[in-house]
């Protein structure tokens, strides 16, 4: 049953740590709404909403090397072996002893290998501006902000503001090794990464709030994560990593011909997009206060979690759908792809009904906690948001793997358009009128115009490829994802 719902060992992981999520999520409200006031629970989901401002300094550069990474994987052959171990051994990392040169010498043995050095030595240097760009853009316009908060003067959030920064900062440096980890069909070792920070990191949350930590909490949780990627990285992929850390000396990655023209387009997408999300909330903070901000942020956590682990189906294969186009197996993409936007689209949507029935029995039963979450009507709006969110999401995952992004100009009108609609409408109607703004532009204009957009991509781009047009039966049970 599970190789039919296509529950490969990647997205088993990936749902285990969104499931957690579910799990432990009740438990850090109850201590949330136990031992912060509201004021303090408005700033803790403000830190959070202001450190995703990182996606910025990002520049969707993470999601450019994973798409990269599979390419050059596919060509040299790791795309075509079955599980990780495959993938180990074509790296000389895993099984028997170690292969290759010692780290700290040139990479030279291989065309796929030179351009996979090329693009993390290239990757981290870029990261290592973003980080030090990060810390001080972001730490000080979050303290200018933070600081008109109504409570900022009776509250102490400065010193664990600051050390959440500095911990976002180094951890954001180290994005481009996981990137390629997974670009290299590493996926699932990245998403046992993700389960194992979460599973850790809320066991520290749950210990730091009863001890009177405060706003120190999201350090605490930030400190975790990355200690857990430090383990990782250095601990079990140190063979790995040790092959694309030299110095290549072969061909290299010609970073102003193939990657900047398609990372600046998917860099504007993301950036803009911002306006989209991170922006929700402290609009909220700013027009409705602390109070407000901590109940739309609660919501939207729980949801946004919910969404993400439904799209942990189609998250997961984004590699794999990089090496089908390498390999130009457009009817194997299509038919994977297919399939899992219909599992994920009925996950999301039972997930989100049964978290909306949950709200209205809190509400009705007069449940304790049941304040801390939105009304019904704006949890619904959002809901429903999440459900229709799953297309054209997924539409991007399958676009991007062309390593293209088109029809930038109405990505931008689009974020534009949404940024006004969720300020002017937030500070209005509240948390209602930002639901009604974010549910309207992902139901009348994303989800209509992207279908619209990929479907041309995809017959434009197939049409003339012969393996497009060969036939793939649409029940077969997806072996060839585990």
């Amino acid at each position: 049953m599970l190789n039919r719902l296509e529950v490969d060992q990647a997205v088993f992981f990936a749902i285990a740590a969104r499931g957690w999520q579910f799990v432990a999520g009740p438990v850090t409200i109850v201590l949330i709404g136990t031992y912060f006031s509201g004021e303090v629970q408005g700033y803790y989901y403000t830190f959070w909403s202001l450190i995703a401002l990182q996606t910025v300094f990002d520049f969707s550069f993470q999601q450019v090397i994973v798409n990269f990474a599979s390419h050059e994987w596919g060509r040299r052959g790791g795309g075509s072996r079955s599980g990780e171990q495959g993938d180990a051994v074509a790296a000389g990392e895993a099984v028997g002893p170690a292969v290759g040169p010692a780290v700290g010498t040139d990479v030279g043995d291989g065309r796929e290998d030179s351009r996979l050095a090329s693009l993390l030595r290239g990757s981290l240097g870029w990261y290592a501006i973003a980080a030090a760009a990060f810390f001080v853009i972001v730490g000080s316009a979050g303290t200018w902000f933070l600081g008109s908060g109504a409570s900022s003067e009776r509250i102490t959030w400065k010193p664990g503001w600051w050390a959440l920064v500095a911990l976002t900062a180094v951890n954001f440096w180290t994005t481009p090794f996981l990137a390629v980890l997974e670009g290299c069909g590493r996926v699932r070792s990245i998403y046992q990464l993700q389960f194992a920070r979460s599973f850790v990191g809320n066991w520290v949350v749950w210990l730091m709030i009863p001890l009177g930590a405060g706003l120190w909490v999201p350090a605490g949780a930030a400190a975790v994560r990355l200690l857990c990627e430090a383990v990782w990285i250095a601990g079990f992929h140190r063979r790995f990593f040790g092959r694309f850390l030299r110095r290549p000396v072969g061909e290299r990655v010609d970073w102003f011909g193939e990657i900047w023209p398609f990372q600046w387009r998917v860099g504007v997408r993301g950036l803009l997009g911002m306006l989209n999300t991170l922006l929700i909330n402290p609009v909220v903070f700013y027009y409705q206060g602390e109070v407000a901000a901590g109940r739309f942020g609660m919501t939207w956590q729980v949801l946004t979690s919910l969404q993400a682990a439904c799209m942990s189906w189609i998250k997961t294969r984004t590699a794999r759908f990089g090496v089908l186009v390498g390999n130009r197996d457009f009817a194997e993409l299509d038919r994977i792809y297919f399939r899992l936007l219909k599992i994920s689209l009925a996950f999301v949507t039972l997930g989100a009904a049964t978290f909306l029935a949950l709200i209205v029995f809190m509400q009705v039963a007069d449940f304790r906690f049941a304040d801390r979450l939105l009304p019904v009507w704006p949890a619904a709006m959002l809901g429903l948001a999440m459900v229709l969110l799953t297309f054209p999401e997924s539409q991007w995952t399958y676009i991007h793997a062309h390593k293209r992004s088109p029809h930038l100009p109405l990505a931008i009108f689009g974020a534009v358009l949404n940024g006004l609609l969720v300020w002017g409408l937030g500070r209005a109607y509240g948390s209602v009128g930002v639901a009604a703004a974010y549910l309207g532009m992902i139901a009348l204009f994303y989800l209509p115009l992207w279908t619209a957009v990929w479907w041309r991509c995809r017959i434009d781009w197939h049409r003339a490829d012969p393996l497009a047009t060969s036939e793939v039966a649409d029940d077969q049970p997806g072996a060839a994802l585990s």
